[in-house]
Parts: C-alpha cells; sequence; structure tokens
C-alpha cells in the first residue's frame, strides 16, 4: 500500500531516501531539496515552492539527519532557501516527524504543536550501520586528499567513542599504523589491548609532528593553533565531529594545513536500512 511523505531537506542519505521511497510507488512531496539533481524529473515526486504546501497533504513528515546544523534552522545543504525550527514544527502540527539527532528544545516545541517525533538516529542498529558508513567515508576521503596508499601510513584517531573504534579498526585492517589518543585509563587500556599505539589525549602535543592523518571524532574543539604548529606540514587532518567540530578550521587553512570536515559521508547501506525501519513500522 502507497504512502504519501514529505521529505524537508537532508543530505544525500535522505536524498536517496526519497528517490527509494518514490520508487515503491509512493507519492513524495519535497521542499528544501531544489538542487539535488537526483530528485529532478522522477515519477512520484513533487518538489514545492513552501513548505506549507510540501506538509499538508501527508501525515509523515522525514527531516535531515541531524535535523539542525546550528540549533535554530533546518539542516538543508541541497537549497539556498533557510525555514526556522520553530516555522517548520508550527507547521508540521500533529503529525509525524521522522528525523535524527532532535535535541530537547526541538521536543518541547513539538510537544507544544502536537507532534508524533521518532529520532531515527537512537536505533542502535542504524547507529552502527551509520558509524561503518562514515568510517569507509573516511577512508575514500584519506585517499582522495592524500593520493596515497593507506599501507604505512602514521594515523591518529582522536576519541575512543563508537566512530573512533570502527574508523581506527578499518584504517588496521589497511596496514596503516594506528595510534588512537583518549583521556580515561581505560579506554588507552583498550586501545592497546587492540593492538593500537595509544596517546594520552591531553599529553601529546610532542608527538604530533609524527603522524600523516589525523582524525577527530571528539564534539570539542581539542585541536587549536598550539596543537596545529606542532604538526608537520603534508599532514592531512579529518574531522567528523558535528559543529562546532574538534579542530580549528579556519587556524588550519590559515596556515597552509590540509583540513577536510568530513561531516554525514553518506552510503547506500544506511539508506536502505532507513527505508527498512518505514517499511517495518508500516509507515
Amino acid at each position: 500500500m502507497s504512502t504519501n511523505f514529505t521529505v524537508v531537506g537532508g543530505d544525500l542519505r535522505i536524498i536517496k531516501l526519497a528517490k527509494m521511497l518514490a520508487e515503491d510507488g509512493n507519492k513524495v512531496y519535497t521542499y528544501g531539496v531544489e538542487k539535488a539533481e537526483e530528485l529532478k524529473n522522477i515519477k512520484n515526486i513533487e518538489q514545492c515552492e513552501s513548505i506549507k504546501k510540501a506538509i499538508q497533504e501527508v501525515e509523515i513528515v522525514i527531516g535531515p539527519i541531524p535535523f539542525s546544523s546550528n540549533g535554530k534552522t533546518i539542516n538543508m545543504p541541497f537549497s539556498d532557501k533557510e525555514i526556522s525550527i520553530r516555522e517548520m514544527m508550527h507547521v508540521i502540527n500533529a503529525k509525524v516527524l521522522i528525523a535524527g539527532g532532535i535535541t530537547p528544545e526541538v521536543y518541547e516545541m513539538a510537544n507544544d504543536e502536537y507532534i508524533e517525533i521518532i529520532d531515527i538516529m537512537k536505533r542502535e542498529e542504524l547507529a552502527v550501520l551509520n558509524t561503518i558508513a562514515t568510517a569507509e567515508g573516511t577512508i575514500e576521503v584519506a585517499i582522495k586528499n592524500t593520493g596515497k596508499i593507506l599501507q604505512g601510513a602514521n594515523v591518529l584517531v582522536l576519541g575512543f567513542g563508537r566512530v573512533a573504534k570502527i574508523v581506527a579498526a578499518k584504517f588496521n585492517n589497511l596496514s596503516a599504523k594506528v595510534t588512537v589518543a583518549a583521556r580515561k585509563i581505560t579506554d588507552l587500556a583498550w586501545i592497546e589491548a587492540y593492538g593500537y599505539n595509544s596517546l594520552d589525549i591531553n599529553n601529546m602535543l610532542y608527538d604530533l609532528k609524527d603522524f600523516d592523518i589525523i582524525i577527530n571524532t571528539v564534539p570539542q574543539t581539542i585541536i587549536k593553533e598550539r596543537e596545529l604548529k606542532h604538526m608537520n606540514s603534508d599532514v592531512l587532518l579529518i574531522d567528523l565531529a558535528s559543529q562546532p567540530g574538534g579542530i580549528e578550521s579556519k587556524v588550519a587553512i590559515n596556515m597552509g594545513i590540509k583540513f577536510v570536515w568530513a561531516l554525514a559521508l553518506p552510503r547506500k547501506g544506511c539508506t536502505n536500512y532507513i527505508c527498512k525501519i518505514y517499511k517495518r513500522n508500516n509507515l
């Protein structure tokens, strides 16, 4: 049975999801994705000029992952338009919103507007798949921006959360020389147990010069001008953390250091899984 959906904003994961839903015979209204070439001239997809028109015929609204990058407006990288969270929540009134990275403030707004929220990123199985996608995307970014093979490369991963663990494992499997920096003594012990070199993240300043690639996963600024000055000039910095990120990017760029802020690295596997979740829940 076909369903009407509205897709508002989002990166390539949500763009691919909209296309997949349309190909399954569902009617998909879109707003804030007018620059997405993949959605042009696709059967069952209608691009709307206003958020109100996009939402009025549906009960289910699919938002971005993350829902907002700045806490004020909806994340719409494929659009020149801008819509505040408050405005969108008011238009959605009494419908279902499916998105990712929903903050407590958005939940409060949803409660005021009688909106049911499903935060897709709170599903553990999707979070794991998203982590794998991020790690594989990071490998692609590293190869593309160094022009070298990763075997033998000295790689430093900052942090030891879910993303960092998979990133370290993927680079280690490619025979890179992996070092992981963390704060907790227990994390440092596990890092060594996995066979990686370990660094205390609070005492790594004079070791930074040894790395070809430094990958940050810590969602707070830990690489500042002081740390950047101790890196070699050919280092590649990759920041996987959400805003404000863990690296002072402007300082790095001004110093001539190659920097890539690799947010929301999309992969079809995660998109397929999101689509399965909708079907499984009869959405």
